[in-house]
């Protein structure tokens, strides 16, 4: 069972997503995936292309960018790309706080939201990422 949480619409969050999450992302109108977990990051867990043929073969689009602590600028970049087009988007990693802040950091570069904007929604779906530079 997976543990989605709504940042703004059209924007999940989750931690860790197992294949068959896939099935109740497209169910709640995800047409895109976010993978922000580096591969073999710990024992177990499903590597990028186990998650991507499963999304693909849910019908849903996939980018892996994975960040180690902070997201750098190529990974804010890569889901700045994936938000662009307003698609529905789950993006995803070990708890859903690197995605929460590669979210955050996309969405202030951008203007989309203001800072405030930005804190309350993160805080709403349960990341305190006040000590981020927005």
């Amino acid at each position: 069972m997976s543990n989605f949480r709504q940042l703004v619409p059209g924007v999940l969050v989750s931690g860790q997503v197992l294949p068959d999450d896939l099935t109740e992302a497209v169910a709640l109108g995800v047409r895109r995936v976010v993978n922000n977990r580096p591969d073999h990051e710990e024992p177990g867990q499903p590597v990028s292309a186990e998650i991507e043929a499963a999304a693909r073969a849910a019908g849903l689009d996939y980018v892996h960018a994975p960040a180690r602590g902070l997201p750098d600028a190529g990974v804010v970049e890569a889901v700045a790309a994936a938000l662009e087009d307003g698609a529905p988007v789950l993006l995803f990693c070990k708890s859903g706080m690197r995605s929460t802040a590669a979210w955050a950091l996309a969405s202030s570069r951008s203007g989309a939201l203001s800072r405030d904007q930005i804190l309350n929604a993160a805080a709403a779906a349960g990341y305190n990422l006040g000590g981020l530079p927005l």
